[in-house]
């Protein structure tokens, strides 16, 4: 059996990575997993994400939400949602102002196509994000996590 695999997408932005998968889950299930921090261990790629420490228990624009990270050595991110668009859209930024964003196409009622990118445009430190290869590393761990979110959804 083929190994499963998500579609790196290209931008046409340098500084914008995505990639994409078809889920055979409506629109309106993923969302409601994505807008659910304390859930996003479950399909981060990075292996970064370990917990949800504050914030609502569902997103809405605007919800300020914290989460427990780790590489290498444990750390705290507050994150700010920045775009919230029900069974389509859901992004977040925090402090460095680069953006996590999900887009959802709805192919039937129980299909859709999920689009994750990470937009470093508005970040405030480009020095920092070349340093630590964030573009590479982060699309590496879209298409893991969009991986990973196929798996939880179609369980």
């Amino acid at each position: 059996m083929a190994k499963l695999r998500a579609e790196q997408l290209t931008t046409g932005e340098p500084l914008v990575r995505s990639g994409g998968i078809l889920i055979e889950s409506s629109a309106e299930e993923i969302f409601e997993l994505l807008a659910s921090p304390q859930r996003h261990a479950e399909f981060d790629g990075s292996k970064t994400v370990q917990r949800q420490i504050s914030g609502p228990q569902r997103l809405f624009l605007g919800a300020k939400f914290a989460m427990s990270m780790r590489i290498k050595i444990p750390y705290r991110i507050s994150n700010t949602v920045v775009a919230f668009e029900p069974a389509r859209v859901i992004a977040w930024r925090h402090f460095g102002r680069h953006i996590w964003r999900y887009e959802l196409t709805p192919i039937s009622s129980t299909s859709t196509w999920v689009t994750e990118s990470f937009d470093g445009r508005p970040s405030l430190s480009q020095f920092w994000l070349a340093r630590i290869n964030a573009y590479e590393n982060n699309q590496k761990a879209i298409l893991k996590s969009l991986v990973k979110l196929k798996e939880v959804m179609e369980k």
